[in-house]
């Protein structure tokens, strides 16, 4: 499906997705955060220690009493530099930095919610330090088109006791944020991607392409925001 018609359907269904993350925007603030090499703040050596990591997060929220911090869809970013997982295949070959997702920053163990019914299409642990770590892939029919949500970085109890093919109920609780130890050691996030054409892909799909890919990738996955609706709220520092 093109990502034009995907990204139509959504649009005009987004009065009936549920939030993904429990929000109130009458009382709860969202951080916009920056991890381009714009932000000077975040030095490799705070970038190389999860734990560093997790406190530059925490006191950024507490500063201004966020919920949760935000962004990333399209981001070219450098905080991949510190993961082997991004470099590319062969050396000197291009590494992967341009974000395909939005990241939702928070609390360990946040809950979350489906935008909308759907399968369990699959699910793995990916543990490798900066990857998702506990990820789950819904799969969805909205007006007859397929299409599938990825929600990276969750806790191992997060896929404890789910099969391929379960069925999920728009706004179940299905998943939580993991910490560092489960959600490839990170401070703990959501990575939610949407994604229209998933191929051969099972309990994973990149979430991060070549700067030089970018056209190819981001055609497969349209800003995730028309289904979250979260950005319209935030704040930035």
């Amino acid at each position: 499906m093109q990502l034009t018609s995907l990204t139509s359907l959504l649009n005009n269904n987004k009065h009936h997705f549920h939030p993904v993350v429990k929000f109130d925007a009458t009382t709860d603030k969202l951080l916009s955060f920056d991890f381009t090499s714009g932000n000077k703040e975040l030095t490799n050596d705070i970038l190389s220690d999860t734990n560093r990591f997790t406190t530059w997060v925490n006191e950024k929220l507490q500063e201004v009493n966020a919920r949760y911090g935000i962004g990333g869809y399209k981001e070219h970013r450098t905080v991949y530099s510190i993961s082997k997982v991004f470099d590319g295949d062969k050396p000197g070959e291009e590494p992967r930095r341009l974000h395909l997702g939005t990241d939702i920053w928070g609390k360990p163990h946040t809950a979350v919610m489906a935008p909308l019914d759907g399968i369990v299409h699959s699910f793995a642990f990916n543990n490798r330090f900066g990857d998702y770590g506990a990820t789950i892939i819904l799969s969805h029919l909205l007006n007859g088109v397929s299409f599938y949500t990825l929600y990276g970085h969750l806790s191992l109890n997060s896929i404890k006791n789910i099969q391929e093919g379960d069925r999920i109920e728009k706004g179940d609780v299905f998943g939580e944020f993991g910490i560092p130890s489960e959600n490839g050691s990170w401070p703990p996030h959501l990575h939610f991607q949407i994604i229209s054409n998933i191929g051969e892909w099972k309990g994973d799909y990149p979430g991060v392409c070549k700067f030089s890919e970018k056209e190819k990738w981001l055609a497969n996955s349209p800003d995730p925001d028309i289904i979250l609706q979260l950005n319209q709220f935030t704040s930035s520092v």
